[in-house]
């Protein structure tokens, strides 16, 4: 099968774009999200992640029912979206001024998710209760960022605690797999995502105190989110590109 690193899962989602800005008191929704509905995705997922380990096994994906709909062993694998707009209904009045920013927000918005939703902007997770993709969407310190989660990923690995440390804890024989950060990161392309000695993350926005407000709290700072997420978007989409024709 030949993997379209520009292909947007929104295109095989069911009706995902059907009454979209009619959901989540108008700030957009899709009827079926792609990390659950779309089969080219979770093709993908399983072409792409099935590969040697740093370890020096070799991850075999098999497909499965449900949203845990990728097996390997007794590990169980679900989707997770790496890029966030943040349309948040406790945020919405941020949304609100950027609709008011700019000429066509509507346009804008289905722009990056078009975008967004191409395997660069997608990454698997064991699924579970309270797993990782449900755990930093819900943590008011991360509320979805990538960057904070990466940083948490980071700690984990160097033993420091952070607000995700109970989850990973919990899935620690499937960090194992990777070795180390640098592990991690290498396998899943997320190179843009640090420096080149592997030793810090480059942060999207601010320094990564998860004491401060998550959230881009001006305009220019949620547009300049939004062009960072879509720079970073397309570099990991060139490597995956590359290491698929490699």
């Amino acid at each position: 099968m030949i993997i379209d690193v520009g292909f947007d899962f929104t295109t095989d989602s069911p009706e995902y774009w059907e009454g979209f800005w009619d959901r989540n008191d108008g700030l957009g929704a899709g009827v079926c999200d792609p990390d659950a509905c779309s089969p080219t995705l979770k093709r993908y997922h399983q072409l792409i992640w099935s590969k040697p380990l740093p370890n020096g096994e070799f991850l075999e994906l098999t497909p499965r029912k449900g949203l845990a709909y990728l097996s390997w062993r007794d590990m169980f694998f679900g989707s997770d979206s790496i890029l966030v707009s943040f349309r948040y209904r406790d945020y919405k009045d941020m949304i609100a001024a950027v609709m008011h920013h700019l000429p066509d927000y509507k346009a804008f918005m289905e722009n990056f998710l078009h975008k967004a939703y191409t395997i660069g902007g997608m990454i698997i997770f064991p699924k579970h209760a309270n797993s990782m993709n449900q755990r930093r969407g819900t943590n008011r310190q991360i509320r979805d960022r990538w960057d904070l989660t990466m940083e948490c990923i980071r700690r984990f690995y160097s033993g420091e605690n952070s607000p995700l440390s109970d989850v990973m804890e919990h899935d620690c024989d499937f960090y194992a797999l990777f070795n180390d950060f640098k592990g991690y990161v290498d396998f899943f392309y997320l190179q843009d995502c640090v420096t080149e000695d592997y030793k810090r993350v480059r942060f999207w926005l601010g320094d990564g105190n998860f004491n401060n407000p998550p959230l881009p709290q001006t305009v220019d700072e949620y547009l300049a989110w939004i062009a960072t997420e879509l720079d970073f978007l397309d570099k990991r989409n060139a490597r995956i590109k590359a290491a698929i024709e490699q």
